[in-house]
């Protein structure tokens, strides 16, 4: 397989220093993430549930790790605060957590199970955007970045999932024009099928998830974790200040070949 293009080639220097936040950074993309701002002399923030996770990651890293359930609003609040109170500010926020949340078809899902995909893949962005805007905004400064799907631009994946993501892309857009005129970019990255613990435990393991991310990419190859971690530090540089309320989708080119094909 071809190593792709390092877009962040000669950025390492923008995000040396700064302070970065990221939620779900114990596994899958936000490891990746953590790991390539850490990398490039970031301070990194993890925020995750399964804390035995963050710690591992934040131990191999030099970051700090601090349990959060993004579905209350307090601890995503508390996770931004303790970043500023150990580092004196936040440089950039990633709404990264996320779960496959609620599956079946539309006469199947349970009012319990929509609440629940919402609380955890849409209300967790609205907390992270609300109080990392909190401390960006006095400051003027700062990129506030989340992590999408591409089914939010085409139907590849359950109901609640598609309906959060693209209520993702919609939030982007209107948090970023209210919060141009404060010199803070938001914007979002929005994967293709990428092989993640969520996704290995739907297509049977990693190595069949790479292989079925292969299959429906016109390029042949699959999405990594990496190749995500290498646009979040982007957006977050010099590349991302003439950018907000966009989102990049990486996937390959699965969604311009590709019709409504739902998962449920």
């Amino acid at each position: 397989m071809t190593e792709p293009h390092d877009i962040t080639a000669g950025r390492e220097v923008a995000v040396a220093g700064s302070v970065v936040v990221i939620t779900g950074g114990g596994s899958g993309i936000g490891e990746a993430t953590a790991r390539a701002f850490a990398a490039a002399g970031g301070r990194v923030v993890i925020g995750d549930l399964n804390i035995e996770a963050a710690h591992r990651v934040a131990a191999s890293i030099g970051a700090t790790a601090m349990r959060c359930d993004v579905t209350r609003e307090a601890e995503v609040a508390a996770l931004i605060d303790r970043a500023v109170e150990s580092h004196g500010r936040i440089d950039t926020m990633i709404n990264n957590a996320g779960a496959i949340g609620a599956r079946g078809g539309i006469a199947e899902i349970s009012e319990q199970g929509w609440s629940d995909t919402i609380a955890i893949l849409l209300n967790s962005v609205v907390f992270g955007m609300k109080h990392a805007a909190r401390h960006m905004i006095p400051r003027r400064s700062g990129a506030i970045l989340t992590t999408a799907s591409n089914a939010s631009v085409a139907a590849l994946g359950p109901h609640p999932y598609s309906t959060c993501k693209s209520a993702v892309l919609g939030l982007t857009r209107s948090v970023a024009a209210e919060l141009a005129g404060h010199r803070i970019t938001v914007n979002a990255v929005a994967p293709g099928m990428i092989s993640t613990g969520l996704t290995a435990a739907l297509y049977g393991g990693d190595e069949a998830t790479r292989r079925k991310s292969a299959e429906v990419s016109p390029l042949g190859d699959p999405i990594l974790a990496e190749d995500m971690a290498r646009w979040f530090v982007f957006l977050a540089g010099p590349g991302g200040r003439s950018m907000t309320g966009q989102t990049i989708v990486v996937d390959g080119g699965a969604t311009t070949v590709r019709g409504p094909s739902a998962h449920h």
